[in-house]
């Protein structure tokens, strides 16, 4: 464990330690253990620390797509789809690739008022233009997109990132088996 560069760009798990912390798990001491390795408390999230040591959460470790050696922030690309206006709500998930790792694939569903229905390579493109200017890297760009009804949801209204993976992995293994 080491403290990432305060440039704003580097980033890393954080990390934390108080006494008013949680001690574990209840009736868990595998998972406690887990959560405080090294003596700190692993909060699972992934964030960088700019020049003046503000700290700005960028994903969840497990929500992370790891393409050709890095990290590629499902939110940070989620952020941008939803600046599209024909775009209701979106959810980027990365996929088992065998050349890159993990590649991005982005779920968008439409906003249903929009003049002209989004089509998934008006997204592509979106995205793309972003990569151009420098805002995004190339390879975080979703080369698949899937147009969806709806998104599944946890029981508080958040994504349910875990399900639309395991969904999406049924759904291309169908389609590879037709």
């Amino acid at each position: 464990m080491h403290d990432v560069v305060r440039d704003g760009k580097a980033s890393g798990e954080v990390v934390v330690r108080a006494p008013w912390l949680t001690q574990g798990y209840l009736k868990n001491p595998e998972a406690s253990a887990q959560l405080w390795e090294g003596g700190y408390l692993h909060t699972q999230d992934i964030a960088s620390i700019d020049a003046k040591g503000y700290l700005q959460i960028t994903d969840r470790i497990k929500d992370v797509i790891k393409s050709g050696g890095e990290w590629v922030s499902s939110l940070e690309i989620e952020s941008l789809i939803s600046q599209h206006p024909g775009v209701s709500e979106v959810a980027v998930i990365g996929i088992k690739d065998d050349k890159w790792g993990e590649r991005p694939v982005a779920l968008v569903v439409r906003k249903l008022q929009y003049e002209v229905p989004v089509s998934e390579d008006d997204i592509r493109k979106h995205v793309l233009a972003f990569s151009e200017t420098g805002q995004i890297s190339k390879y975080a760009v979703p080369q698949i997109v899937k147009i969806v009804d709806q998104l599944d949801k946890t029981s508080v209204g958040k994504l349910n990132k875990k399900r639309l993976r395991e969904q999406f992995a049924a759904r291309a293994q169908e389609e590879a088996a037709s």
